[in-house]
Formats: C-alpha cells, sequence, structure tokens
C-alpha cells in the first residue's frame, strides 16, 4: 500500500508492505520535517514524480534511514512535487508528469522475462542495438553450431558488451590500411612502444584498471583494525601512485547530470581496482560542448545555425555535466583540482565541425602499497563477492551504444543507456577496500569495479584466467521485473568484484556490516576455463560458455582509409582591433574565468589538497597544476595536468598532438618532480569521429606523433582510453562530427608540495622571462584569436625540437626546486597576453610593464595571441646565468610594477590594458554560466563583489606556528564519530592526533549495535560529509539512527551530560549537533541549517573572524582573522531569536556574498553552547591546520597555522580536568 505525507508543496509517497504502527507514522512525520500524513487513497492534481520503472537513489538512501530508525517494512519512498497542468520545466529522460496520485503509481506492469534463446542473432542484434559486426554474427552463428545449441539472450548481449569497442578497442588493436598501404603498426603498439622505450618508473600499464608509478614512503593515519571501533595509529608504506582517466560522453551527450556523475564515479572505482586495491586522492574534469550561445552579441557564435539538439542544449550540458561530476566528487570526498573546458563549432568546405557529441573527461589520481600494485592470480575455491548497490534496469547496452554514432539507434535504446548516481553507497564500498587495503595483511587476490557490461564484464574479467561458477539467485535485486539478462548486464553503478580465499569473507563481512556497505557472495573460481550464471530458483542457465568464446575470438578489425587533404582558410585582421580582438578571447569558454565551475565542487576534502585551481588574495581560478600531499607530513606528493588542442589538430594532427603533450608538461612543470621530465607519465584519452573519409589516416597520423614525441622526450604513456564514433547524426542529415581529440593528463611523483610555483606576480620578486618551448615562429592556427575570427586557420604551431624542449624543462624544474622562481604560468588558450593579464588578476594592486622587442615578431597579433606553447617566468637575474649554463633560449621581456595598467610596448607603439577592466570581461562568461546554476541572483552579487573581497588575515600575537609535541604517557581519548556518507573522518582524525589526543575511530554502527558507549571518550568529533547523501535534509537521517536507537541515545545522553567533556561538530557534523538540538537546548524554537541562499554547493577559502568568546576551543584565538576552508550545500545558519541569544563564536569576514557564503544570520560560521564546551562550525577548521592547506597564506610560516591551536586548547582543558579529578 502506498501512504501520502505532505510537506508544502512536496509529496512524500511511501510504499509499505503492511500498516505501520502510530510510533512509526510519528517517526515518518518527524523524518519528513513535520510533515502531515494525508488519508485520501488517491490525490487530484499534477505532479512531478521519478520516472515510475526507475528507483532513484534518494529512495534507496530514504528507505534506509527508515530502517536505521527501526522502522521496517517499507520499500520505497519517492518525492513529488505538485505543479500547474501545463508546467513543462522538467528532465523527461528522468521525472515523468502524473495526473493524480494513486496506488499503482509504482507499479510496473512486466513479467520479467527468464532466458530466452535466440533464433536469429542478426535480428536480434539490430532490435538491441549491440553494435556486433556481421564478423562477429557470423562468429555468435558458428558457435551456436559447435555447442549444438541455440544461444541465449544474455550469451549474446554479454559478447557484445565483453567484445564492444567500448571495452575492447578493436580499432586501437586493429590494422591500419592508409591509401592502400597496411601501416606497421597498431596503435596500441604505437602507445605501448613508449613505455617499452622508456619504462622510467612504471610499476604498472596497460593490464590493471590503473596505471601505477614509483612513488615515495609516506605515513598511513589509520585504525589500527576497521572491524570495530579502534584507535588510529601511524605506520610508514611504501605507496606507488596511480593515473586514470575516463570519457563518458554518450551519457552526458544523453543526460548530462547523471552522464558526468557516473562517469566520475566510474573513474573513482578504476583508481580503487587498482592492484589488491588501491586509494583515490583526487579528481580531473574536462567537458567539451558545442558553443553555449549565453548572448547574443557574441559574433563567433554566429558561424554554424544552432541545431535542433537531440537531447540537451550545449549550456544545459555544461552546466548539468559540471553539476553531475561536481556532486558525485562531492558526496564521495573526492576534492576536483584541475580541470578543462573547451567549445567549437565550425563549418567549411562542406564540413561540419563541432562538440555536438560531447567530451567529457573525469580523470583523477590516488595511490596503492607497492607490495599491493600487482592482481594475484585467483586459485580454484576462492570466493567471488560483490560489494555494493541492488541492480536495477540501468545502462543496458552502455557499452554497445558508447560504441556507436549517438542519434543512430532509437531514443528508446538510447534511453536505456541512462545512468544512476549514488555516490554515497560507492563510498561505504570504498571504505570496506580501504580497511582491506590498509590492512597487515589485505586478503584480496583480485579486484575489478562494474561498468559498462555489468557483471558479465566484470566477473568474467575477474576470472577470466581460470573460470567461475555464478549463482544467479545470490545478486540482490531492486527491481522485481528483471529478467535474467538484465540482473547480470546491467550498469547500475557503485559496485565492486572481488575475489577472496573462503577464510577471509568474515572479517570483511564484519567490516562491510559496520560499513553498511551491502555484500554478496556470488560465486566461486573453479579451474575448468568455463564461465556459468546459473538459477536453481528458475531452473535457467542464462550463461554457460567457455572463457575462449567470450573473449579473443572477436575478428580482427581492419581499419581502410585514404588521407584527405582538408586546408582551412587563413585569417585576416587588423592591428587597430587589438582592444576588440582581446575582449572577444577573453570572453571564450576555453579563456574565460572558470569559477562557475570551481566554486560549487568541493577542492579540500580529505585534507591532502596542496594546490587546487584557485589562488592569489581574490582566490581565482588560474593556477597551473593540481598537487596532492600523499600523507599529512607535508612534503611528498603527486602532481596532475591536462592538455589537450584540437584545433590545431584539425590543421596538423601531428602539431595536435605535439601540443597537447607539451600544453600538459608545461603545466605540471611548476611543481617540482622527482627525477624532472623523466619523472612524468601521461594518460591519452583518444576522442575521434572513426569511419569518415580521411579520419582514421588522421587518427593513425595523431597517436603516431604522440608516441613519437613522448619516445623523443624520454617519456611513456602508461594508460589511455578511447572512444571513436563522435559524430552526432541529426534525423534531418546535417551531420556533426567533433574535431579528433586527444586528451593528455600528466602525473608525477612531486618531491616538495610546499614548492610548487604559483601564477601570481610578487611585487618585489624580479624581472619576467620568457621561454618559447616550441621554438617554432609564431602561428594563429587552431587559436583561441581563431575562434572568435570565426576560422581555423591555415598554419598551426607545433613543438619543433623535442630534445630543446627537454632541456628548457629540466632547467626550469632545477630553478624550481631550488626556490629561484617567484611566479610563472604557460602560455596557452588566449596567448601572451592572456597569460599576463592572467599574472596580474589573482590580486588587487598587480601590473607589469612589458617589451616585446625581444621577441623578434613584427606582427602585433601573433605575438600576443599564438599559442606556441611557452611560458612566463618570474624570477631575479640570477638566473639569467642559470639558463645561459643549460644553453636554454629565454627573452627578459619586463618588469612588475604597481598601478592599474598592463603597459606593452611593440615596435615603437605602446599599448595600455587596464586590469581590473580585462578581468570583468575574462569573469564575465563565467557570471552568464554562474546565472544559469545560481538562485536568488548570488550570481550577480558573485559577480560584484568577487574583486571587493580580498583575503585578509590577523595572526594570533602569540602564535610561533611550531608543530605541537605528542604527550607521553597517558593521553586523553577523542572520538571520531562518523556515518556512512561521511567523507571527512581522516582530517579530523589528524588533527585531533597531532594536537596529542589518543583518537578512535567510531562509525554510527558502532553506537547502535552498542559495540562503543563512549565511556573512555572525552572529546567528540562529528565529521563533514553527506551522511546518506543529504537525503530529506542533511544530517536528519544520521540523527534519526542516534535519536531513535535506544544504545546509541543512551550513549550519546550520557556524553553529553558527564561536566568533563567536549565536543565539535563540523560540516555535516554541525548538521547533526543542529539538528539534535544540543547547542541551544534552552531555546524554545531551535536553530536550524538551511539550504545555502544560492541553493547550489559553495566551496572556497574565505576568511573568518573570531570576537572575544568563552569556547574552550576558540578563546585564545580572540581578535584574530584567518583563513579557512568551506564547503557546504546547506550551510547557512538560520537563528530565529536575537544575536545575544546566540553564542557566536565565529562569523564571516565579509557580510556579503560569496566571502559569506550560506547567507547566516548575524554571519554566523560557528557558534557555542553556553559553557563553551560543545563547538558547531560550517567552516573546515581540521582541512585548515598545515600552511600548504591553505591556498593563500602569508605571515609567519610555520610548520601548522593557528587553527590546530583549537584542538590543543581541546587537549589541555580535558588534562587539566582528569587532574582535577585525580
Amino acid at each position: 500500500m502506498l501512504l501520502f505525507f505532505k510537506n508544502k508543496n512536496t509529496i512524500y509517497t511511501v510504499a509499505t508492505e503492511a500498516p505501520l504502527s502510530e510510533a512509526n507514522l510519528g517517526k515518518l512525520k518527524w523524518l519528513f520535517g513535520n510533515a502531515e500524513q494525508l488519508t485520501n487513497k488517491t490525490l487530484e492534481g499534477t505532479f512531478i514524480g521519478p520516472r515510475a520503472a526507475m528507483v532513484t537513489p534518494w529512495s534507496t538512501n530514504a528507505v534506509e534511514i527508515t530502517q536505521n530508525m527501526d522502522i521496517q517494512g517499507i520499500s520505497r519512498i519517492e518525492e513529488f512535487h505538485e505543479v500547474a497542468a501545463d508546467f513543462t520545466d522538467f528532465d523527461p529522460m528522468l521525472f515523468e508528469k502524473y495526473k493524480g496520485l494513486g496506488q499503482d503509481i509504482f507499479t510496473i506492469a512486466i513479467e520479467p522475462l527468464s532466458t530466452i534463446e535466440i533464433d536469429d542473432i542478426a535480428a536480434y542484434n539490430q532490435q538491441e542495438g549491440l553494435s556486433l559486426s556481421s564478423e562477429e554474427v557470423a562468429y555468435l552463428e558458428k558457435l551456436s553450431k559447435q555447442l549444438g545449441r541455440k544461444l541465449t539472450d544474455s550469451e549474446v548481449f554479454g559478447f557484445s558488451q565483453i567484445n564492444s569497442e567500448h571495452c575492447r578497442h578493436k580499432i586501437f588493436n586493429g590494422t591500419f590500411i592508409i591509401d592502400g598501404e597496411q601501416q606497421p603498426s597498431s596503435l596500441f603498439k604505437l602507445i605501448k612502444k613508449t613505455s617499452q622505450t622508456h619504462p622510467n618508473g612504471i610499476v604498472s600499464a596497460y593490464k590493471d584498471n590503473v596505471a601505477f608509478i614509483k612513488g615515495a614512503t609516506v605515513e598511513q593515519l589509520a585504525p589500527k583494525s576497521a572491524d570495530k571501533p579502534d584507535f588510529y595509529q601511524v605506520q610508514p608504506f611504501e605507496a606507488v601512485l596511480s593515473l586514470k582517466a575516463e570519457t563518458h560522453n554518450f551519457p552526458t551527450t544523453v543526460e548530462p547530470f547523471n552522464g558526468a556523475a557516473t562517469g566520475s564515479g566510474g573513474e573513482i572505482r578504476d583508481r580503487l581496482a587498482g592492484g589488491q586495491g588501491s586509494l583515490p586522492l583526487a579528481g580531473t574534469a574536462v567537458y567539451m560542448t558545442a558553443y553555449p550561445r549565453l548572448e547574443e552579441d557574441r559574433p563567433w557564435e554566429k558561424g554554424m545555425a544552432e541545431r535542433a539538439w537531440l537531447y540537451q542544449t550545449p549550456m544545459d550540458i555544461l552546466i548539468k555535466a559540471s553539476n553531475g561530476a561536481s556532486d558525485f566528487g562531492n558526496k564521495f570526498g573526492q576534492p576536483l583540482i584541475a580541470g578543462s573546458v573547451f567549445t567549437f563549432e565550425h563549418e567549411e568546405g562542406g564540413r561540419k565541425l563541432g562538440f555536438d557529441k560531447v567530451i567529457m573527461q573525469a580523470g583523477g589520481v590516488g595511490y596503492a602499497k607497492a607490495s599491493q600494485a600487482i592482481k594475484h592470480t585467483p586459485h580454484e575455491g576462492d570466493k567471488i563477492v560483490i560489494l555494493g548497490g541492488d541492480n536495477y534496469r540501468i545502462g543496458m547496452g552502455g557499452a554497445a551504444v558508447s560504441s556507436a554514432n549517438t542519434g543512430a539507434f532509437g531514443s528508446g535504446i538510447e534511453l536505456n543507456a541512462i545512468q544512476r548516481s549514488n555516490p554515497e553507497m560507492q563510498k561505504r564500498v570504498a571504505n570496506a577496500i580501504r580497511a582491506l587495503v590498509e590492512s597487515k595483511e589485505n586478503p584480496i587476490v583480485s579486484i575489478h569495479d562494474h561498468g559498462a557490461g555489468g557483471h558479465l564484464n566484470c566477473l568474467s574479467e575477474l576470472i577470466e584466467e581460470t573460470g567461475g561458477r555464478i549463482d544467479l539467485d545470490a545478486l540482490p535485486i531492486g527491481d522485481p521485473t528483471l529478467s535474467d539478462k538484465e540482473i547480470i548486464g546491467n550498469e547500475s553503478q557503485e559496485r565492486m568484484g572481488l575475489v577472496l580465499p573462503q577464510k577471509a569473507l568474515n572479517e570483511l563481512k564484519a567490516i562491510a556490516e559496520r560499513e553498511r556497505a551491502p555484500m554478496y557472495e556470488v560465486g566461486e573460481v573453479t579451474a575448468d576455463k568455463h564461465f556459468s550464471i546459473t538459477s536453481q530458483k528458475k531452473g535457467s542457465r542464462p550463461m554457460d560458455l567457455d572463457l575462449s568464446a567470450l573473449f579473443g575470438s572477436s575478428p580482427k578489425t581492419v581499419m581502410t582509409d585514404k588521407k584527405v587533404s582538408v586546408q582551412y582558410e587563413d585569417l585576416t585582421y587588423y592591428p587597430s582591433q587589438v582592444y576588440t580582438y582581446l575582449s572577444q578571447v577573453l570572453q571564450l569558454e576555453s579563456v574565460a574565468c572558470k569559477d562557475w565551475l570551481t566554486n560549487k565542487v568541493d577542492r579540500c576534502v580529505g585534507g591532502k589538497v596542496a594546490k587546487q585551481q584557485c589562488v592569489g588574495a581574490l582566490q581565482l581560478p588560474l593556477n597551473n597544476v593540481g598537487v596532492m600531499a600523499l600523507d599529512y607530513q607535508g612534503k611528498e606528493g603527486i602532481a596532475t595536468s591536462i592538455g589537450h588542442s584540437p584545433l590545431t589538430a584539425l590543421i596538423s594532427p601531428t602539431a595536435g598532438s605535439r601540443n597537447a603533450i607539451a600544453e600538459a608538461l608545461t603545466n605540471i612543470l611548476f611543481a617540482p618532480l622527482e627525477n624532472g621530465l623523466a619523472g612524468v607519465s601521461l594518460s591519452a584519452n583518444w576522442m575521434w569521429p572513426c569511419r569518415n573519409p580521411g579520419e582514421d589516416a588522421r587518427l593513425y597520423e595523431a597517436v603516431q606523433a604522440a608516441s613519437d614525441f613522448a619516445i623523443e622526450l624520454g617519456i611513456n604513456i602508461p594508460t589511455g582510453k578511447d572512444s571513436l564514433s563522435m559524430k552526432q547524426k541529426y534525423p534531418d542529415g546535417g551531420d556533426v562530427m567533433a574535431p579528433g581529440t586527444v586528451i593528455i593528463s600528466a602525473a608525477a611523483h612531486c618531491t616538495d608540495i610546499q614548492k610548487v610555483v604559483e601564477p601570481v606576480l610578487k611585487k618585489d620578486g624580479g624581472a619576467l622571462y620568457y621561454i618559447n618551448f616550441s621554438g617554432d615562429n609564431y602561428q594563429l592556427g587552431g587559436s583561441a584569436f581563431a575562434q572568435i575570427l570565426g576560422k581555423v586557420g591555415a598554419t598551426a604551431p607545433t613543438v619543433k625540437d623535442a630534445a630543446e624542449f627537454k632541456k628548457a624543462f629540466n632547467a626550469v624544474q632545477a630553478l624550481i626546486s631550488e626556490g629561484k622562481i617567484q611566479a610563472g604560468h604557460d602560455v596557452g588558450s588566449g596567448g601572451l597576453i592572456t597569460t599576463l593579464l592572467e599574472m596580474c588578476f589573482a590580486d588587487n594592486e598587480l601590473a607589469a610593464e612589458i617589451d616585446l622587442m625581444a621577441l623578434a615578431e613584427e606582427d602585433l597579433l601573433k605575438v600576443l595571441f599564438a599559442e606556441n606553447v611557452a611560458v612566463v617566468l618570474q624570477a631575479d637575474q640570477s638566473i639569467e646565468d642559470d639558463l645561459k649554463a643549460q644553453g636554454v633560449r629565454y627573452a627578459k621581456i619586463g618588469t612588475v610594477t604597481q598601478g592599474e595598467e598592463l603597459i606593452l610596448t611593440h615596435q615603437g607603439q605602446v599599448y595600455r590594458f587596464n586590469i581590473a577592466e580585462c578581468r570583468d570581461v575574462w569573469y564575465l562568461t563565467s557570471y552568464l554560466l554562474d546565472k544559469q546554476q545560481t538562485a536568488n541572483d548570488k550570481a550577480t552579487e558573485r559577480y560584484q563583489n568577487y574583486s571587493e573581497q580580498p583575503l585578509q588575515y590577523t595572526f594570533p600575537a602569540h602564535f610561533t606556528g611550531e608543530k605541537p609535541t605528542r604527550p607521553a604517557g597517558k593521553r586523553p581519548v577523542a572520538a571520531v564519530i562518523r556515518e556512512k556518507g561521511s567523507n571527512s573522518e581522516r582530517e579530523m582524525a589528524n588533527a585531533l592526533y597531532l594536537a596529542g589526543f589518543d583518537v578512535k575511530d567510531v562509525h554510527t554502527t558502532d553506537l547502535t549495535s552498542g559495540r562503543e558507549t563512549l565511556e573512555e571518550v572525552q572529546f567528540i568529533g562529528a565529521v563533514g560529509g553527506f551522511s546518506n547523501s543529504d537525503v530529506l535534509g542533511s544530517a536528519k537521517g544520521w540523527a534519526g539512527a542516534l535519536l531513535y536507537n535506544e544504545k546509541a541515545k543512551k550513549a550519546l545522553d550520557n556524553f553529553f551530560a558527564r561536566p568533563d567533556t567536549l565536543s565539535v561538530g563540523i560540516c555535516n557534523g554541525c548538521q547533526l549537533f543542529m539538528e539534535l538540538e544540543l547547542i541551544n537546548p534552552e531555546h524554545s524554537e531551535h536553530g536550524k541549517m538551511k539550504h545555502n541562499d544560492s541553493h547550489k554547493h559553495e566551496t572556497g577559502f574565505v576568511s573568518v573572524t573570531i570576537p572575544e568568546n568563552n569556547s574552550v576551543m576558540l578563546s585564545t584565538l580572540a581578535g584574530t582573522t584567518l583563513g579557512v576552508w568551506i564547503s557546504h550545500g546547506e550551510g547557512k545558519f538560520y537563528l530565529p531569536m536575537e544575536e545575544k541569544d546566540y553564542n557566536i563564536v565565529g562569523k564571516y569576514t565579509y557580510e556579503g556574498y560569496p566571502a559569506n557564503p550560506n547567507g547566516s544570520d548575524y554571519q554566523a560560521a560557528m557558534l557555542c553552547d553556553k559553557t563553551g564546551r560543545h563547538l558547531v562550525t560550517m567552516p573546515h577548521i581540521e582541512r585548515s591546520v598545515f600552511p600548504w592547506q591553505w591556498p593563500y597564506y602569508v605571515g609567519l610560516r610555520g610548520a601548522v597555522t593557528p587553527w590546530l591551536e583549537a584542538f590543543v586548547n581541546a587537549r589541555k582543558w580535558i588534562e587539566a580536568q582528569n587532574t582535577q579529578q585525580q
């Protein structure tokens, strides 16, 4: 039966198996925000709600919350919103319109099909859109004859997924015949050649979910055991570094939010599945679309007529895809530290080009233990286990459909590839894997992520070398209408497959139960090289094949093509228009400010972010490179960067590949790297419109060029991916091909995370130097400048000499390691003029005078806008001798001044650019996109205030910056309390450990089960994150689990009743304590945490002022103004009483948005109870305890920041209490 609850215009629809007791109905009313229960069996009106057939992740979380509150028998809960009958503003990919709500809205009239035998494989291939070639169909028909039986639907479907272009990279492994001549090598062999020639630091390449390169010896801060509450300890281990990038182009084109979210999730799972298990650290993202047409007067967008977009507009894709990727990372707890945006479309010579089929790349870095970097071989009798969520009818055919041109199938099949994102579930699974990786002996034999092809792909690859039996009845089912094929082939996300010995199952089971990570033992390893999936209940055998029949039997792909010469028109331009051109270049999405992306994505979670996108007093996204610390010691790290050059690739595929690699390298250059250039490894992701005249030949040339250039540079490409159907088909013809693109992701071991150079000029940092890494003449083809003229251009720059490039790279690396470079920036999109302006943008009083004579180029626009790979450095004169000694050519081009203008001299002419005006133009595109994602006109407020709220600090007079020594003997016990979906426990544990506590890891399940009573605990830290994915309100579900469980409630009540205890709730923990009404229990109307005024997630580094206060933790910081990270969606303190009724112990320094990120009443950032013992704070003080965690740090550069004092104060107070009691 269905029950309806109403809160304002939201209807909560609850499916129950039996009537609920009054007590349980009362709990539901509380959970739904004091909602009213409607007695009607049906509701009149018009409603928007989820598609009936798709149980939402929201529902999965809501149902689990009710289970944790001891309400049994609820199977589904969904939200519906009442709307006007003519309402159309909803996404039909995810929602549908209901005329009235009845008892049958969740009823799906589908009888689950059992296993079907296929009579006509060719017809079935067409009907299901499986993308099987005629040779593959013939192979399957032959296999059927050999077996003497018909193949099942699961076998044909499974073969299509496992052998899809997406999974098997048939083109990259195929034979190329160009102009009648067979090429000597496959594309994959060309890429592999880089690692064979220069293995350098490679530990594992090509054969695993990720590539591993050598790392450093670092420290693991983790609980001693993971199946119960236990204490954190520090242990050294040898780390290897992981690098991976994946594209999710097709799902993002069709349904951008979930497409990009699950793209990010899938890539994170890859970095969980390296070796015997590995851990993700940080993500990157790239978005490429057609022009978004944000305003009327953008002439460069007029060159090609707007299409009748198949699914979503480019603007919608940019907003929704970045929302999806951000949402996944934010909730999973992975910071996103680098990225890129590129927009393009062009029509010339009868060809339509554009990213109508979009590129969404999710990449990232992580680490594993060197001792666990290689998978083991499963043995007969080992158990096969699935961790993660239920099976739903998701992505049926995602792998195969991704291998086809978008628009090639009926939309029913394409809709079937829509994904369902549940990052909180993935976090639970990741926590269980983390526990095994961090244990003394990791029992995992092998591990594989679930992605394209679902169980079929994951499980068959896990046991590829041995064989295995899977019990269909043991697989979890979230939708009872699924057929056998759909159960084993669906792409429901957030699942991992593991092989473990029988003896390890109990350990994993205990850990999984504690983490609330669903675990299913689904089969066992055999030694017969056979793969079977059977159901005893149904008496069916959907899969029953030798592995040799599934793998490696696909006929070799042959690509036959002719070279097609395409000559693009050259550019016509006028030097007198330089100011107009600059204004337009600064507004192109690829050049313009990316604040609309960085302001909504977590860039600090985990507390190991050493360099993310934003820099300077104004915190603008300008950084060259992203860097993560490998531990909390503040030295060893991993650096990552991105490069691409699709437009120079249109002119010359060779130039495109060399420029893409060079761009990534001149970005990662600014972090000091182990072994300099030789320490860098690359991922190459290839997006190409194959099987169009001339394109296969161009792809071959591009891959050959990337391979040659990497080998010339002495580096390798140990990982990558391809997506080779980059064409959008439109019903009326007029197909649009995406420009062939390679996106390069670079990664390397950073030897000192505190020596990374930023693109912010220093007022007394020396002169400006220019080094041309390209060694080529200035060319404007393929540049942003060419784009604003509506052209591609005839001639593109390239990198002429790899040896010179290498020499320059290593010379600059040496200078960075010696601390001689004060500031630096690469020359990329927008050319040299953009680089110089950007180096002035991040503070309010930076300017420069530049003389371009030394660059010896008479054409002003070429020297300003050419995108020849180069760097600009700021340093004193001493570097001139260093560069000369290395034989590196440089040009001294200017000096830093104080003022408002960038003054350029060229051929005797002086050009003046007002920096603040240029910065506003550069910021404009970000504002226009931000308006699409931000409520209450906050985007306008951000645009008006972004340069008016510089970070300013006042440090305590007594602050020394010294790291405290850990006290000997008995130490106070602090508990770090977390819930499923928490993601900030490690940085909290680190701050408390550093402050001298013995730190205990406590999960909510420890409290609800009675494993933990908190009797020995004197300090609680409730951590940040997204408990229960913030479903039904931030921390509502967490609070429900504690309030409505007898053991948990008793433990907490007892703790807070004791006079010798302290607590802090940070972010989600703050929301929890406010929901539990712990801060002002005496109030008749309680404060609440509400959605930010912007109605979106806010991330930023802001300043907070601490007034005089009685807080145990903060009283010694009174009178200070300190920088601190914020990252939250529901961070607004709603305080209904007068200011004097609250103990506000921290305020955002500026009143206006975005420096006050959420619109809190009274600018409140931190509150305390009356006694000063219990503190809640939305800002993440625990992520701000080291100078290297602050993206802008001026002042005493010690080992720690003043925020650590808050945690030390807590320890000292408890020690004093304990002394008094003795």
